[in-house]
């Protein structure tokens, strides 16, 4: 009878330099603070909160390059169609967080949005996910394409 085998999962050593690759891999990002709220029974912050943290830095990526601007002005705006999380190290309070985001797949109608999380304190990405945005006329209740003039600054900010 075989024997049990544990795969342990440790934290990417990204201290010192690691923190330089985060921000070359998340050119935008933001930062915030762990939340003694933010912990969940088992004394780690719940799971739930780190999409939280992919919304915080979702809107303020949108809100940096006028998506939530121009989806005020024409109705046409991101709608997340799916997302996902990759947990790499548990966050504990307190903690500094840096939360990043980047544009990959820019297509006429929809992107990914690659997110990453690193902890000051433990000198480490805590989490990695991505959300696929797809463009929808809310007035219409249709998928539409993203607007030339924002297609373009999108296509700018990815950096290709």
């Amino acid at each position: 009878m075989p024997g049990r085998v544990w795969i342990i999962i440790r934290p990417l050593p990204t201290g010192g330099p690691g923190l330089n690759l985060f921000k070359d891999k998340y050119p935008f990002f933001i930062e915030d603070n762990v939340e003694w709220g933010d912990m969940d029974a088992f004394q780690h912050v719940n799971n739930t909160m780190y999409f939280r943290y992919f919304e915080r830095v979702r809107f303020a990526y949108f809100d940096k390059l006028g998506v939530t601007a121009e989806m005020e002005s024409s109705g046409i705006g991101p709608i997340l169609a799916s997302t996902q999380c990759r947990f790499r190290s548990a966050l504990t309070y307190p903690d500094e967080i840096l939360i990043g985001s980047g544009i990959t797949g820019l297509q006429a109608d929809r992107f990914l949005m690659k997110y990453g999380i690193y902890s000051k304190k433990d000198q480490c990405v805590a989490a990695e996910g991505d959300g696929f945005i797809i463009y929808f006329d809310y007035n219409k209740n249709l998928k539409a394409d993203i607007p030339a003039r924002l297609f373009d600054i999108l296509q700018n900010s990815t950096g290709r």
